[in-house]
């Protein structure tokens, strides 16, 4: 009798498990094509989990990337537009040079000349210290401050860094954000070291009477203020080229991108059609389990060994 009831535990028992089973394959299936993934824990496949996890991780730091990049240009294009005004204000301060060293004006019309020349070196100063997509320094490099401030005498006074700083770009790419004042508002021309700022705050007071021949010091400040323009433009010319260096990394790192979605796709995507067969297939064998061990489960000898 123990013999009998152990078999009809058994039968029950080995039944139920491996109906047990098909019915959790079944729901798995159904998870998988409600969520449209095939991995639900990293235990089903542990290379693809791990792949995935790699990928994610990948997509994460592609994202940071992309961020700098779009400070990086955002904060070069203000620069951009701002050494396009640092070039108007410096040819405006050239033409009036050439104006003031005619030798036919009076000293009231170079003076005049020289106030509205002053009142440019200060608008340079005031676009020195413009600010970034950060409300940071523009031309300053690392400093969070003004770039530049006026000493007693009312000279620029440099406050920034030595160089301006740099973001990465994702594949060991970095971009550097910016130009500082110095770097385009000091030159040297004919070997001598020319400070833009300095250049044209000295002219416009040599205009309003403080040295004894206005018209030279006009004269001879033209060749300081064409390298100073020629200086500005060069400064266009380098925010341009990392602009252009921008937009090629971040179309690589679209297309990267790109690439690790159709990857995450391969590798965790449920195939909806396959998965669906699979299910239907598997429901067809679970109802005939089901129905298989309704029908052993009635037979006659199974009552007569109870």
């Amino acid at each position: 009798m123990t013999i009998t009831n152990n078999s009809t535990s058994a039968f029950y028992g080995r039944s139920m498990q491996d109906i047990g089973t098909l019915r959790k394959q079944a729901e798995r299936l159904q998870e998988q094509v409600g969520s449209s993934e095939r991995l639900s824990r990293s235990s089903d496949d542990p290379v693809a989990a791990s792949r995935l996890r790699g990928l994610m991780r990948a997509e994460d730091m592609s994202e940071i990337n992309l961020d700098n990049a779009n400070r990086a240009e955002s904060d070069l294009t203000l620069a951009d537009a701002a050494l396009s005004s640092f070039a108007d204000y410096v040819i405006r301060a050239r033409q009036l040079a050439v104006q003031a060293g005619n030798d036919t004006l009076t000293d009231a019309q170079r003076a005049g000349i020289g106030i509205e020349m002053s009142q440019i070196h200060g608008n340079l100063v005031s676009l020195a210290n413009s600010r970034d997509s950060a409300g940071h320094s523009l031309f300053g490099g690392e400093t969070a401050g003004d770039a530049y401030t006026l000493d007693g005498g009312g000279n620029a006074v440099y406050l920034g860094t030595a160089l301006p700083g740099e973001l990465a770009l994702g594949e060991g790419q970095n971009v550097t954000r910016g130009l500082t004042g110095p770097q385009f508002l000091n030159y040297n021309v004919g070997g001598t070291p020319v400070d833009l700022l300095a250049e044209i705050k000295a002219l416009g007071e040599s205009l309003q009477g403080a040295v004894p021949d206005p018209a030279a010091a006009a004269r001879d400040a033209l060749p300081n203020l064409t390298a100073g323009i020629d200086s500005i433009t060069t400064g266009q010319t380098v925010v341009g080229s990392r602009l252009a260096w921008i937009d090629l990394t971040v179309e690589q790192q679209i297309e990267l991108g790109e690439l690790r979605s159709n990857e995450v796709i391969d590798i965790g995507a449920t195939d909806i059609a396959s998965t669906i067969a699979q299910l239907q297939q598997l429901m067809v064998v679970l109802e005939a389990s089901q129905a298989s061990f309704v029908r052993l489960s009635g037979l006659s000898l199974f009552e007569m060994l109870r």
